[in-house]
């Protein structure tokens, strides 16, 4: 790590980001007021971001800063983290020897863990409160008296990106009703070729209770194929496989196979790769030879799984196997999403502060827990972790920062790019702006999207500092 001068606290620079949590927590502020308005030409670039120029936007500015641009890991080495990881991390599932049955009881702790009434009040997008009569409809479908004391382990693949659920439901429940965009059931999403591992089945038969390698919830069965877990398995280890780099793809389009036709993949989905040689020279109708040809998951008759050769063009953004592990990859895979919109918990077609991470590094073939504070809390990566009165020791740790390092504090986590005059700066997903204006007075807007800002110094509420609330600092190395 290289150190760096010493941060200035600038007083009209103080800024604040009023948070909320990146699919954990129940913690929510609500939406902010955007209350700066100019009369500029449209041509001229302007921002209620403090400490932000319009050429920080692009990644060669950070590019340029880079001192060390070195390979951190190699793929090796990344997959002995990973394995290290899953073998001792709580939040991780080690799908490669999950057992074939479970007992009931492990089954109905999995489901409470997300299926469990809130414990402060909810209410539906048109306002109405989420009742106790409401709760006991949401309980009848889980069913889980009809789970068996003993449960068969059933495997399947994701076949489209869709929502992980709380209930089997998709039914929005806001924390207030000006928090239209923060859906209280939305838990997380799964992605093509995600291997699942299936527990329970909803009242109405629409949804199943899974796993993927770092969540439990909900999904619509729709999303799913069920399938040989050997199948599955071998299909999941196949080399070489395409991994998708930019911030989302589509496979080509096909009038012949819907299934397969203009389907998203988004960053770090990982297929194996065929080759004409195989399928031949005519794959629905197309010439595959300026395509990758991929082996693409599809729900079948009674949604049995199938595995289709499908085309993806070799213009897309796409990778042979994963990306190197630098920082001046990670810093270009993170800027390929600025500007997206915020997505808690992946809604919105988007992603959230944890999402965004954890797909950046997904492009390298690194994996982590899914929320922030099983993130944070984790042993994952070498990790510097911060008690309430550590202030000393947190400065100097934002001195000594390194590109793709990842800052927590409560229900969110930011990644850091570079400084620029001492100051450190962060890109992250992340929905509110406050902070304090030249003249002392405090700001209030919004953000709700992947944003480049700065860090220092920041202020978590009008009277206490942000790097007040970091409590661990994460280098992935």
């Amino acid at each position: 790590m290289r150190a760096k001068k010493t941060v200035s606290y600038l007083a009209g620079f103080a800024a604040i980001f009023v948070l909320t949590a990146c699919g954990e927590s129940d913690q929510s502020i609500a939406a902010l007021p955007n209350a700066v308005s100019t009369s500029v030409p449209a041509t001229e670039y302007a921002s209620d971001v403090p400490g932000i120029t319009e050429a920080m936007l692009v990644p060669d500015f950070w590019l340029q800063r880079l001192s060390d641009d070195r390979v951190r890991m190699s793929n090796q080495q990344i997959r002995e983290f990973n394995t290290a990881n899953f073998a001792s991390d709580p939040y991780l599932h080690r799908l490669d020897d999950f057992p074939q049955t479970l007992p009931k009881e492990e089954v109905v702790a999995l489901i409470d863990k997300v299926s469990a009434p809130a414990s402060s009040p909810r209410v539906f997008v048109d306002g109405r409160e989420v009742s106790a009569a409401d709760y006991a409809d949401l309980e009848a479908a889980v069913q889980r008296d009809a789970i068996p004391q003993v449960v068969p382990v059933r495997w399947g693949v994701a076949v489209a990106r869709a929502s992980m659920r709380s209930y089997p439901t998709s039914e929005r429940v806001l924390k207030h009703i000006e928090d239209q965009d923060l859906d209280r059931f939305q838990e997380t999403g799964v992605f093509p070729g995600q291997r699942l591992v299936i527990l329970h089945e909803s009242a109405n038969g629409n949804w199943w209770f899974a796993l993927n390698y770092h969540y439990g919830a909900w999904i619509p069965k729709r999303a799913v194929a069920l399938g040989d877990r050997d199948a599955i398995n071998d299909w999941f280890q196949h080399v070489p496989r395409l991994t998708v780099t930019g911030a989302q793809v589509r496979t080509n389009f096909n009038p012949e196979d819907a299934r397969t036709s203009e389907v998203v993949l988004d960053m770090g989905v990982s297929l194996p790769l065929l080759s004409a040689a195989e399928v031949g020279h005519n794959v629905h109708g197309q010439n595959p030879y300026a395509s990758y040809i991929v082996s693409l998951p599809v729900r079948g008759e009674g949604g049995k799984l199938e595995f289709e050769p499908t085309l993806i063009g070799r213009g897309r953004d796409v990778s042979v196997g994963y990306l190197p592990y630098q920082p001046s990859v990670i810093l270009q895979q993170a800027f390929k999403f600025l500007g997206e919109r915020y997505g808690w918990g992946h809604d919105y077609n988007g992603r959230d502060c944890t999402g965004f991470v954890g797909e950046v590094y997904k492009s390298v073939g690194i994996l982590m827990p899914r929320n922030s504070g099983q993130q944070g809390l984790s042993d994952f990566a070498p990790t510097r972790r911060f008690g309430p009165d550590d202030h000393a020791a947190r400065e100097k740790a934002l001195t000594e920062l390194s590109v793709g390092d990842l800052i927590y504090i409560p229900g969110h986590v930011m990644m850091y790019i570079g400084d620029v005059d001492g100051e450190p700066y962060v890109i992250h997903d992340v929905t509110g702006l406050s902070y304090y204006r030249d003249d002392n007075t405090f700001y209030q807007g919004t953000l709700s999207g992947v944003s480049v800002t700065p860090l220092m110094p920041l202020q978590l509420t009008n009277e206490k500092r942000f790097i007040d609330g970091i409590y661990a600092i994460k280098s992935i190395i």
